[in-house]
């Protein structure tokens, strides 16, 4: 049997086709001989590729996977499995995927295009149903599919889920067919009841070329040689399947009952790699030595207290505890403090830096745009008062907050690097501008990064070089983040979570405006707009791209939850803006912009006049998404809601309801009932729990990018885990880990786990690991 580019079955899996196939030569196809040799001699995992399986091939890998070792390639894990009786089920297919299906052809029809020369064939496949899916097949010029494709064939499709008017479409896709139960020879009967693996695939490189290349690999390898990276205590313990016969099970299953143990086994071992690597990252921070910074009494931070105008929460006093006792330690404290939109954790933030200031030391306080930074420094401002208006205004105990960022004007800038460097400000607030060469501090003692998943390895340690000893780091995100999640992601950071919300927060309320059912309602979601500004109150909306047609590149680095949801057209800023200025409803009111693309100034200017009231709705992109704080806003209107992350738009809705009066927010959508993306709003509404949205929003959607741990090639940094399914194991890895690395720091005794850290947890996962 051949596939559409010349592929045919070889013993379970494909080898390259005689006359018609992909020429030996070839580089976009697989394999010049796929003939496994007839001894198996390889144990090295580190080999290069094309030393078994030959240059064209691993050429060909290199360029569409990535992939240039041995052990990469067996670590291709399939992602699913197929059995060859149990068709896909067609009608849960998720769009803009390349996905890789199993279906039953019942019919096909050509005909000729009306507009260019040529035909189209439309291919009418099946599934477990029976019924024909409404998903359509389509070949242009389909010559070799028209042949190949005719009714009761059996198939496997690859391709890119797109959507053609309102149905789903597979257009051109790669296939090849399969034995089916029906044929009688003794070989086929073999293979029929073999699953078909099924791996990451490309546009150019489905499935069953990466299936191809590993059964050629296999048969080269004495896998029984292979050093196991676990330890043979927690192997038993685990009950896991050995490594050899787990790399064939994984692989090239008999049948469907196989192929669970031998997946158990890996995500045991990629769990251990990754939590001795984060154990190894943790330990070589406490044996550094960083200077100490023990509260003083009757100093700047008693002062503070003394006039703070409420009460803490009790979640802020006992993590401020727990800060100030890692503060006084003379190694690195390493601390994510993770909490719901307004629960206080700029309070908790400052109150470590005031300890610091107090001990002779300086705290950098790092935001991700300049819009924040400028919001941090009015926020702290206002809560320091006069004691941080430096000691001539707020007396001894008091000091002095500075801003840095790369817009200012030379003469500000200049006196901001003074006072940095001379230690005059206590304090340094900025944006990537800290990290500057020419930034100097007189005694770096901690850095608060707000929203660190903005921020790169390389910034952060660009910042801590300007430490005379290794200063204490803090950093902060407002995306409530599942507790096992954090601790594979931020694995070298302690967590902390602040989830109680402050007295006189009121909670938010939330509604989906479904447009599609009700179209109606778009000129009461203004008509609402102008109701709360009537009573005093100002507007969000928020909007997914900037508009005018330009390249909206830029905006997605303020927004990297984007989702796309087929062709529809987002709503842009500026044409909205053009649109609401026209309504009769909000007739006579001042609207304005904010996008990432505005001058610094225009930004900063237009944010304090909204802030003071003078803006009576504020159209803006996702750079309003943390931090900004206006208390009379009240209502937030998003649109195209669906093209956000549930998490982005837990985030968005709490910039609303910060000043005591009730937040009100409005999640507009075109989406018509029952599509996915609806659903994902429908929870949104239904819940103000940031944490559980956070563990939907897993669920629902990929975990490399919730994680944002997608790779080039679009590979995730977990290739077998789940941080939500495999809670426990993770939990016990990390311990094995910790036990491992307390004995063996360096893992000289355990050469093979240290050589599965080396190949898998290396440059591809750095930014994986370093997001703590």
């Amino acid at each position: 049997m051949t596939s559409s580019d010349g592929f045919m079955e070889y013993d379970g899996g494909l080898h390259a086709s005689d006359p018609g196939g992909v020429p030996a030569s070839d580089p976009g196809g697989v394999p010049e001989q796929l003939q496994p040799p007839q001894t198996k001699a390889a144990a090295d995992l580190a080999l290069e590729l094309s030393r078994l399986v030959g240059a064209a091939s691993a050429t060909s890998v290199q360029k569409n996977l990535d992939i240039t070792t041995v052990g990469e390639m067996l670590h291709q894990f399939p992602r699913r499995y197929l059995a060859r009786g149990e068709l896909t089920q067609l009608d849960e297919l998720p769009l803009e995927e390349e996905v890789t299906i199993l279906a039953r052809v019942v019919g096909l029809s050509t005909r000729y295009m009306q507009k260019r020369k040529g035909t189209i064939s439309d291919v009418v496949i099946t599934d477990n149903t029976g019924r024909p899916s409404p998903l359509k097949i389509s070949f242009f010029n389909g010559y070799k599919a028209k042949k190949e494709l005719t009714p009761g064939v059996l198939a496997l499709f690859s391709g890119r889920v797109s959507l053609y008017g309102r149905s789903k479409s597979l257009t051109n896709p790669d296939y090849v067919l399969l034995p089916d139960d029906s044929l009688a020879e003794h070989e086929a009967e073999l293979q029929a009841v073999m699953p078909v693996p099924v791996y990451p695939a490309t546009a150019k490189f489905p499935s069953w070329k990466t299936e191809n290349v590993i059964k050629a690999l296999l048969p080269a390898l004495d896998l029984r040689k292979i050093a196991d990276p676990v330890p043979a205590q927690y192997a038993a313990r685990e009950k896991l399947m050995p490594l050899w016969e787990a790399y064939e099970q994984i692989h090239v299953p008999a049948s469907m009952e196989d192929w669970p143990r031998a997946q158990k086994r890996f995500r045991y071992q990629e769990a251990l790699a990754l939590q001795t690597a984060l154990a190894q990252k943790r330990s070589g921070t406490k044996a550094q030595q960083a200077i100490g910074r023990a509260p003083t009494t009757g100093a700047l931070l008693e002062a503070f207290d003394a006039k703070l105008p409420y009460t803490l929460t009790s979640g802020q006093q006992e993590i401020g505890e727990l800060l100030s006792k890692e503060i006084s330690a003379e190694h690195p404290m390493q601390r994510l403090l993770q909490g719901e939109v307004g629960s206080g954790k700029t309070v908790v933030a400052l109150r470590a830096m005031l300890q610091v200031v107090d001990a002779g030391g300086q705290a950098a306080f790092l935001a991700p745009t300049e819009v924040l930074a400028a919001q941090h420094l009015h926020s702290i401002s206002a809560l320091l008062g006069v004691l941080g208006e430096g000691r001539l205004l707020g007396g001894p105990q008091a000091t002095n907050i500075t801003l840095l960022t790369g817009s200012m004007p030379a003469v500000a800038r200049r006196k901001a690097l003074l006072a940095a460097a001379s230690g005059e400000a206590g304090i340094v607030i900025g944006t990537h501008a800290l990290l500057s060469e020419n930034v100097q501090f007189a005694d770096l003692g901690l850095i608060v990064v707000d929203e660190q998943h903005r921020f790169g390895v390389e910034q952060r340690d660009a910042l801590r070089a300007k430490a005379v000893k290794p200063p204490h780091l803090l950093v902060m995100t407002a995306t409530p983040i599942p507790r096992t999640v954090a601790m594979t992601v931020f694995g070298d950071l302690e967590v902390s979570e602040l989830t109680q919300l402050p007295a006189g927060r009121a909670p938010i309320i939330t509604h989906v405006a479904p447009l599609a059912e009700h179209p109606m309602w778009e000129s009461r979601v203004w008509a609402r707009s102008r109701e709360e500004i009537d009573a005093g109150h100002q507007v969000y909306v928020v909007c997914p791209k900037i508009g005018d047609g330009a390249d909206d590149g830029a905006e997605l680095l303020e927004s990297g939850d984007l989702l796309e949801s087929g062709d529809r057209p987002r709503a842009g800023v500026l044409e909205v803006v053009e649109y609401l200025r026209s309504l009769p409803a909000l007739s006579g009111k001042r609207i304005e912009v904010l996008h990432g693309r505005l001058d610094s100034v225009d930004k900063q200017g237009t944010m304090a006049e909204f802030a003071a009231g003078a803006i009576d709705v504020l159209v803006a992109t996702t750079v309003i998404e943390v931090g900004v704080d206006v208390h009379n806003a009240t209502l937030m209107i998003i649109l195209d809601a669906d093209r956000f992350g549930m998490s982005q738009l837990h985030q968005l809705r709490g910039r609303v309801g910060r000043g005591g009066h009730a937040g009100t927010c409005l999640l507009v959508t075109s989406l018509e009932r029952g599509h996915p993306s609806r659903k994902r709003l429908e929870a949104v509404a239904e819940t103000n729990d940031g944490f559980l949205l956070a563990r939907e929003d897993l669920n629902l959607r990929r975990e490399g990018d919730i994680l944002g741990a997608k790779q080039s090639g679009g590979r995730s940094g977990l290739r077998m885990l789940s941080v939500l399914r495999d809670e426990k194991l993770i939990e016990r890895a990390r311990a094995d880990a910790v036990e491992i690395v307390s004995g063996d720091p360096t893992l000289k005794e355990h050469p093979a786990l240290k050589l599965e850290i080396d190949t898998f947890v290396t440059e591809k996962n750095e930014a994986f690991l370093e997001r703590g």
